[in-house]
């Protein structure tokens, strides 16, 4: 199979799922002259893309007919099952030659079932997970890691560089979703210091607005501090990455590191305490929720 780079203008986009960080991605896309086709199971969450001139279509299958390339940003690894191996799925309805990026955080080894189904009727697979929450994708600085052949990468590049600016092909298929979960494990130890750190610093009466100021710049400094801290002392608990996301992410983790005979312990630690917050109602919230139990315990 040959693939030719994927160039403005030229290349009709498909794009589902435009949600918190889909939306933002799709519309770089779409900024950056790709005619862009769309589907979401809410309508209403693709109305802004549409006014701007994307197509809208009804069914994934609709859409994979029409486009050269296909992007899923969706929730979780069924439904990206559902899209992609389902009866009107991207690939059953794909045009040969076209290629499919699933950017959604996954299971390694449906990536892997994905890029060999793919294959075996004459279309490409990326897995290319990403990492940068809502600010990421609103800026277009994300970093994508990515899983499949070198020519495949190579030929939807100009598409990744308007949505990333850390873009690394990591190996074969499933590879992104593996370097995604590496990812995930350190930020659910590093969540769990952060929150920690910040309720320490209220508690002690500390004007936490200054303890940033401090820490956020020298050792222990990370995106998450800079970002999420912020965030947390205003009582800001809105998403940018929603609770019940990462839990699932964390799950996925877990599943893959047990595959692999590894032991994580600081990964089920925070898997158990964002389940509690999630028994408590907060799935809805973004992760930086998590700053509220320190505070209750």
């Amino acid at each position: 199979m040959t693939n030719t780079t994927k160039a403005p203008g030229e290349t009709k986009v498909g794009f589902i799922g435009t949600g918190v960080m889909g939306k933002s991605m799709a519309g770089h896309i779409q900024q950056a002259g790709y005619p862009l086709h769309v589907y979401t199971r809410t309508a209403a969450k693709a109305e802004a893309l549409v006014n701007e001139g994307a197509v809208w279509h009804d069914t994934p299958g609709k859409l994979a007919a029409e486009c050269d390339v296909i992007i899923t940003m969706v929730g979780y690894p069924k439904d990206v099952e559902e899209i992609y191996l389902g009866e009107d799925g991207l690939v059953a309805n794909a045009k040969p030659g076209s290629t499919l990026i699933d950017m959604t955080t996954s299971s390694p080894m449906l990536a892997a079932r994905i890029f060999e189904a793919a294959e075996s009727k004459g279309l490409h697979a990326l897995d290319a997970p990403v990492s940068g929450g809502d600010i990421g994708a609103r800026d277009g600085k994300l970093s994508i890691m990515v899983g499949g052949t070198s020519e495949a990468f190579e030929a939807v590049r100009p598409l990744f560089d308007c949505m990333g600016t850390n873009i690394v092909l990591q190996g074969k298929a499933g590879s992104g979703q593996h370097t995604k979960m590496c990812n995930q494990i350190a930020i659910a130890s590093g969540m769990m210091g952060v929150c920690e750190a910040l309720a320490y610093a209220k508690t002690s009466g500390l004007d936490a607005e200054n303890v940033l100021k401090s820490i956020a710049t020298g050792a222990a400094g990370s995106w998450s501090l800079s970002n999420l801290g912020p965030r947390m002392i205003k009582g800001d608990f809105e998403p940018g990455f929603y609770v019940k996301h990462f839990i699932k992410d964390m799950g996925i983790a877990l599943e893959s590191a047990k595959a692999m005979g590894m032991k994580t312990p600081g990964l089920a630690l925070a898997e158990s305490l964002y389940q509690e917050i999630s028994r408590n109602g907060l799935d809805e919230k973004g992760t930086q929720v998590l700053y509220t139990y320190y505070l209750q315990a």
